[in-house]
């Protein structure tokens, strides 16, 4: 996500450093820049302007002229304008103070509203939450269908009604359900359209009146652009929305509806998509995402991950092994499998400061597919050569590249690394500080 404003941004950045002072002429040459960038990330117009007038009338005070760091104080004043833009702080989803707390998802077809609505009830879940989800498309072919198998997925109920064509009823047969069984959050997923229309809008209006939510969140394709602060602005006139999730973040290079849509409508983006998968859904940041668009990577988000998708216990035990200098091929395919969990190794990398520009360079490049293949490789081992990879002779060499569909070069490859990775690790666990090769 926005790989193409971050190399630019950056870009314009290193063009400031090693000056000693900066010139009313390079902070105009870096506004013209930035306003650029901006503009070809699909940037508003109105907020291209909004924000770069607020840069420069900051970049042009004592502040960045009399720095003796100046080129450090634009990309801090550039951080902290781009955080302000879009939001300044996370906002929350709103709970009603009695339950049930009742969510009414909205959108145009092929949004992802759908999908997403099954990844917040994931969230709520994981949160503590008891939450139900209500199939409310009675248009959309296999729509409540859809539902279904995506709540049996994330282990959330469906409350679904295939002989109904009135969604007002469903809608409110779900509170009902949800208040006879103790679920403290209906999430409501209405019915999209290719576009904007009347009958749409009534229709939710309708549900809206009944079920009387105490949210109503917008799910917006980020990869449409400008289009998707059009679709926000529309929405709220009709039907007042009270928050923002920008589904498929991870496909869209550019970021302008993220840095638009807040600026615009005025409502908070509470949560973003970045992956297909279930639980590919996280809680907007500004301030982080502002680090991540400059390049300055994002070290609690990449926490939280950990957090959520490592097991401690497994941890320990492997730190154990480390220290001992007993590490074995099982434990580390187990450690890798972990780390791909936390999701593609390319966003895990670019959350990492001074990663995000390296991962996109050819000589450090994330290939998924490589990580597949050491995966098969180890997976074509018989348990004694896991635990012992030294016994690993040529002629079981041949045998594991066969079975894993590679050569027996990068059998010999991964088995090399491995090697190096324990001798490392014994030296860490004698309390010696292994050296960097150079060169």
């Amino acid at each position: 996500m926005f790989d193409t404003l971050s190399d630019k941004l950056q870009g314009i950045f290193s063009g400031l450093r090693g000056r000693g002072k900066l010139t009313p002429a390079d902070i105009d040459k870096a506004m013209r820049g930035i306003r650029l960038s901006l503009l070809e990330a699909d940037v508003s117009l109105p907020v291209v302007k909004q924000l770069t007038t607020a840069i420069k009338e900051r970049a042009t005070g004592d502040e960045v002229m009399s720095s003796i760091t100046p080129d450090q104080q634009v990309v801090r004043i550039v951080n902290e304008e781009l955080t302000r833009l879009m939001g300044g702080t996370k906002v929350g989803l709103a709970m009603a103070p009695s339950p049930p707390t009742v969510i009414l998802m909205v959108g145009l077809q092929g949004s992802g509203k759908t999908t997403c609505t099954a990844k917040l009830a994931r969230l709520l879940l994981n949160d503590g939450r008891a939450p139900l989800m209500v199939a409310c498309d009675v248009y959309r072919p296999a729509a409540m269908e859809q539902l279904a198998v995506l709540g049996a997925q994330v282990g959330v109920p469906v409350h679904m009604d295939t002989g109904s064509t009135d969604p007002v009823a469903i809608a409110r047969g779900g509170i009902a359900l949800a208040k006879r069984t103790g679920r403290d959050v209906v999430i409501v997923d209405t019915a999209g359209r290719l576009s904007i229309d009347d009958a749409m809008m009534a229709e939710l209006v309708a549900i809206r009146d009944t079920v009387k939510p105490t949210s109503v969140v917008l799910v917006v394709d980020a990869m449409t652009g400008q289009t998707a602060v059009e679709v926000a602005s529309a929405f709220d006139a009709a039907v007042q929305f009270d928050g923002v999730v920008l589904s498929k973040l991870d496909g869209d290079a550019r970021g302008g509806a993220a840095l638009s849509i807040r600026a615009v409508t005025g409502k908070p983006i509470l949560f973003v998509g970045t992956g297909e998968k279930v639980d590919a859904l996280e809680p907007f940041h500004p301030d982080r995402m502002a680090s991540r668009i400059l390049g300055m990577g994002d070290v609690l988000s990449l926490i939280e991950k950990a957090e959520q998708t490592v097991d401690v216990d497994d941890a320990k035990r492997i730190e154990e092994r480390l220290r001992g200098g007993n590490l074995t091929l099982d434990d580390f395919l187990e450690q890798l499998q972990q780390v791909r969990k936390m999701g593609p190794l390319g966003q895990i990398m670019g959350m990492i400061p001074g990663f995000s520009k390296a991962a996109k360079m050819k000589d450090v490049e994330v290939d998924e597919r490589r990580i597949d293949r050491i995966e098969a490789i180890i997976n074509s081992m018989t348990m004694p050569e896991r635990k012992r990879a030294d016994i690993i002779n040529g002629s079981r060499r041949r045998r594991i590249a066969l079975g894993s569909g590679t050569t027996v070069q990068e059998v010999n490859q991964l088995l090399a690394q491995f090697k190096q990775m324990q001798k490392l690790m014994k030296r860490m666990g004698k309390g010696g500080m292994p050296s960097l090769p150079m060169g």
